[in-house]
């Protein structure tokens, strides 16, 4: 029995190491037996007993705001709340500064103390109201966040007299926080923009008349009226009309695609020109943006390899820096005789730096940026460990048909023997497939129609199994297959033996057409490549990726002319299914790190067991969406460049936030013992790393698959 889980949405999330000590907190509340909180989107996931009180009290000490999901109030009275609260905290700002400006001026031209005090308190009270409140409500439960270490900062500062520093620490911490929430806004932006790709009501036709309903009241079988211009507002069948969709919001693919009749086409997509009637086929939470959305959002909140150990190493930083900060406090005065202001302050500059903000928010904000840049250039990303990997390869195989190739087979070449033309060798060849299911006969229909060859009527027709077929076309038998099929009616294929070889050579299916007497002439068929599988393998090797290899059930001699086609450095041919996760396994072992592409249903295992599973193709198929690790939303080899090259990106943001973060901290530590760190200082090395590395790691919005801008 699946474990009922309830989801909050929390609102108020700035800093994500209090976000953390919050969802710590929750955890611990009776009743709870797993929580979850991703701390970029706010969704809180509990699952046991559910104190909504005790959750909002803990809530309250971070200053957010908790509703249960669904009870939410609208986006626009959301925006407006959230325009309230940004103007009140920049009027606290502004009020404090011209407080400061007014206190510090007034002290430096000789004012007495009893003037210019009373405007450094009220500087203090406007700069710091908010900490203050939320510092209130943590230090009961001795939850030592950042707003009680800058509480304790600026009354002792107080304490000890240092009116002016306890006055700019309160108005930089309040423009500190003005800007952090800034931020942070910007960066779950990325996922609110995908939330408003698809319209949010459609004209529906019902009882003879067209409605604009929302799109949470539309049923599967109901009729979306869409118009030149507009976009789709839920998954759905094309009933009527023709048009070109702009489907980039899905799949990243810039060229709009044809569709009519029996296409189907996408919540969120663009309706170019003709006008369309839509059947709609799946509810508004089942559409493929909607689990886009939802899949990201999940993504969002799986920690990588590099957040682990960050939050490992927070955890392990902060208590040492903040019993050092006590350490500095009592020591020197107590053992040494050393007076107490000057230690105390240095304790408190310690104090505020002990709060590892920039070095928790240097990994999650760039995993989040980039995530989201890749679902909107169709990369479906499913986690953080994933993204990472992404810049670690250093192989990647490709299942050939439907990956490398379209997986369609087409007729390339038409060779008649003897008296017989191309038109009549093509007509008797599609009079007798016409009759059969097969993917090859499909094909030689398909070129006689391209061709406008009317197809005649067959009699006797007869499946030869593992051959071909054969039947009566203008009252003469013909046959039609493998060149084994002719060989068994001592046919003679010398005439055409070395055309045979030839086009067998180039990788192509030779299907031979002949009488019970005589070779009347070749079609070969092969899978078509698709345009840019050899650019973009090409490319992967300027992307970094040393190895590429072809894995298909074809013979050697065809996977060989495909491999030589596509620019792979190998192949593995006459693969079955199960071969393939064999082959996998070995490249593993040869190469290390091994991506596999392949179509997500047929490739499955072989994708689970590849250190990254790649399906290709995956908008509107939930296989493909569930099994792999990356999805390529369109037929689009291309993207795998752009995955590597974010990937890669990603990492190297990370890094440098991290050795940032690492080094102002120790910078700033080491400057305590001397004197050097003011208080004002300590916030400013503190707040401004924090701002720092998330503007560094919001420069991952504007990667984009075409060009990269940072």
């Amino acid at each position: 029995m699946t474990p009922e889980v309830t989801t909050f949405q929390v609102d108020g999330i700035c800093c994500l190491d209090c976000a953390a000590k919050f969802e710590k907190a929750v955890a611990a509340l009776p009743g709870i037996k797993s929580v979850s909180l991703n701390k970029v989107t706010g969704k809180l996931a509990l699952e046991g007993i559910v104190d909504i009180a005790a959750i909002r009290r803990l809530g309250a000490e971070e200053n957010y705001t908790i509703t249960p999901l669904g009870q939410q109030v609208s986006a626009e009275q959301h925006s407006a709340q959230a325009v309230r609260q940004k103007n009140w905290e920049l009027h606290r700002a502004i009020g404090s500064a011209i407080t400061l400006a007014v206190a510090y001026g007034l002290e430096k031209y000789g004012g007495p103390a009893t003037v210019f005090i009373p405007f450094y308190i009220v500087a203090i009270v406007l700069g710091g109201w908010g900490n203050f409140k939320k510092a209130a409500r943590a230090l009961p439960r001795m939850n030592f966040n950042m707003s009680v270490l800058m509480s304790i900062a600026i009354i002792g500062a107080l304490a000890i007299g240092q009116y002016e520093e306890g006055a700019t620490v309160a108005f930089l911490y309040s423009i500190s926080e003005m800007l952090e929430a800034w931020t942070m806004d910007k960066a779950r932006r990325s996922i609110r923009d995908l939330m408003d790709i698809a319209p949010k009501t459609a004209r529906i036709w019902r009882g003879g008349t067209e409605t604009e309903v929302p799109v949470e009241q539309i049923e599967i079988g109901d009729i979306m009226l869409i118009r030149p211009g507009e976009k789709i507002a839920i998954d759905g069948m094309i009933s009527k009309g023709e048009s070109a969709i702009n489907q980039a919001a899905i799949t990243g693919e810039s060229i709009p695609v044809e569709k009519g009749a029996g296409d189907e086409v996408y919540a969120g997509t663009l309706n170019t020109h003709g006008s369309l009637e839509v059947r709609v086929t799946k509810l508004v939470h089942d559409t493929t943006i909607a689990k886009i959305i939802h899949m990201v959002e999940e993504a969002q909140g799986k920690r990588a390899p590099s957040q682990a150990f960050v939050e490992k190493f927070a955890a392990v930083y902060t208590p040492i820096v903040m019993a050092l900060a006590v350490g500095i406090v009592l020591i020197p005065p107590l053992i040494l005789g050393q007076e107490w202001a000057p230690w105390i302050y240095r304790g408190l500059a310690l104090l505020v730096v002990s709060c590892p903000c920039a070095l928790v928010v240097s990994t999650p904000v760039a995993i989040v940026s980039a995530i989201s840049t890749a679902a909107k250039n169709g990369v479906l990303i499913k986690g953080g460990v994933y993204l990472e990997e992404m810049g670690l390869l250093s192989a990647i195989a490709f299942d050939k048909t439907g990956t490398l190739t379209k997986g369609e087979p087409v007729v390339t070449d038409i060779v008649p023997v003897g008296e017989t033309g191309k038109t009549e060798l093509l007509q008797m060849a599609a009079s007798l497939e016409a009759r059969s299911e097969h993917p090859l006969a499909i094909a030689v229909g398909k070129a006689a129609r391209s061709q406008h060859i009317a197809i005649t009527p067959v009699e006797d027709f007869r499946a030869i199994t593992g051959r071909g077929a054969q039947g009566t076309v203008n009252g003469q038998t013909v046959f039609i297959g493998n060149p084994r099929l002719l060989c068994e009616r001592k046919v003679s294929l010398a005439a055409a033996a070395e055309q045979i070889e030839r086009l067998q050579g180039e990788g192509k299916t030779v299907m031979v057409a002949g009488t019970g007497e005589k070779l009347l002439g070749l079609i070969a068929v092969a899978d078509e490549m698709r345009h840019n599988s050899a650019a973009a393998v090409a490319s992967l090797k300027t992307a970094g990726i040393r190895h590429t290899i072809m894995l298909t059930g074809d013979n050697a001699a065809t996977a060989k002319a495909m491999a030589a086609r596509v620019g792979v450095d190998g192949y593995r041919a006459e693969l079955l299914p199960e071969d393939k996760v064999s082959a996998v396994q070995e490249l593993l072992d040869q190469y290390g790190k091994v991506a596999m592409v392949g179509d997500g249903i047929n490739d499955a295992p072989a994708l689970a067991v590849s250190t990254i599973g790649i399906a290709m193709g995956s908008a509107g198929t939930d296989t493909a969406l569930e099994t792999a690790d990356i999805a390529l939303m369109a037929d689009d080899l291309s993207k795998l460049n752009f995955a590597i090259r974010l990937s890669k990106k990603t990492l190297s943001i990370i890094r440098q936030n991290i050795g940032f973060s690492l080094f102002i901290k120790t910078v700033a530590v080491l400057a305590v013992f001397p004197g050097w760190l003011t208080l004002w200082l300590a916030i400013l090395a503190d707040m401004g790393a924090t701002i720092l590395v998330t503007l560094n790691s919001l420069r991952l919005i504007r990667v984009n698959s075409g060009k990269e801008t940072v």
